[in-house]
């Protein structure tokens, strides 16, 4: 597992548009797996800058999204397939076919997600995990006390989740109670991952995933066993993590060309 710690928010969020800006330019047609949440809005607002400004290619990307709230359509403004839109796929050329979101209306739940793995793994499978944390390590909607080799499935949120994700939502609308989300098996499967976070919320989960056990009541503690895992984070996510003078000095002393300068 690699840590990067940067000193703000938004060097988290540029950092991770530049390696996602990288993979793309690296392989056009590259399988991405993304993401929602406050903390893409810069990556996704880098990645559309890239793409007006300098030309960057989403032509040949196909993606496929982590979640959905169970019971909220594809036009509900709520929905990860509205903020994906808006963020990202209505800002590049991405082709629309090529985009996936898990469908929150599936009539049959456990039909629609293999499916929805039938088709990661018809692509090719995801070059490129992108991921969030949350408060208490979850990873997808992976809640703690979930499966560290769980496949899709429909999962019930945790009271910390609604409330956290509730700012979301207009007053008086209450978010759903379920979501579907890709297990931690299928995040694991990724060829990469990439983990953004920051602020002083995030800081006990970062130093539970990165240096505590692995365990199921912090889903993401799974990712220290991935062979490929890049946490990104800020000063103030970073505020518990015994080794963060270290990751600091391998950072600062990497190779030329280990580094991402897009």
């Amino acid at each position: 597992m690699e840590v990067i710690i940067l000193s703000s928010p938004k060097e988290v969020e540029e950092m991770g548009g530049r390696i996602l800006a990288d993979q793309i330019a690296r392989k056009a047609d590259s399988v991405l797996g993304l993401a929602t949440g406050a903390t893409m809005h810069g990556v996704y607002h880098y990645l559309s800058l890239r793409h007006e400004k300098h030309g960057l290619d989403f032509s040949k990307v196909r993606s496929f999204n982590l979640d959905e709230y169970y019971g909220l359509g594809p036009h509900h403004p709520c929905s990860y397939h509205t903020y994906m839109c808006q963020h990202l796929f209505e800002r590049v050329n991405i082709q629309p076919e090529n985009t996936r979101v898990p469908d929150g209306l599936a009539q049959d739940v456990e039909a629609h997600c293999r499916e929805y793995e039938a088709a990661i793994e018809a692509a090719g499978g995801i070059d490129l995990q992108l991921l969030g944390l949350g408060e208490d390590g979850h990873i997808g909607f992976n809640e703690p006390s979930s499966s560290l080799s769980s496949g899709m499935r429909i999962k019930t949120l945790t009271p910390m989740t609604r409330r956290t994700n509730q700012r979301d939502f207009p007053p008086g609308e209450s978010m759903p109670m379920h979501v579907l989300t890709l297990g931690v098996g299928n995040i694991m499967a990724a060829r990469r991952c990439l983990l953004l976070a920051h602020g002083a919320k995030k800081a006990p989960a970062i130093q539970a995933m990165v240096e505590g056990p692995i365990t199921a009541m912090c889903p993401a503690s799974m990712l220290q066993q991935h062979r490929s895992c890049t946490v990104v984070v800020d000063e103030a996510a970073a505020a518990f993590l015994q080794l963060a003078d270290y990751f600091r000095c391998v950072y600062k002393h990497k190779p030329e060309w280990q580094k991402v300068n897009g």
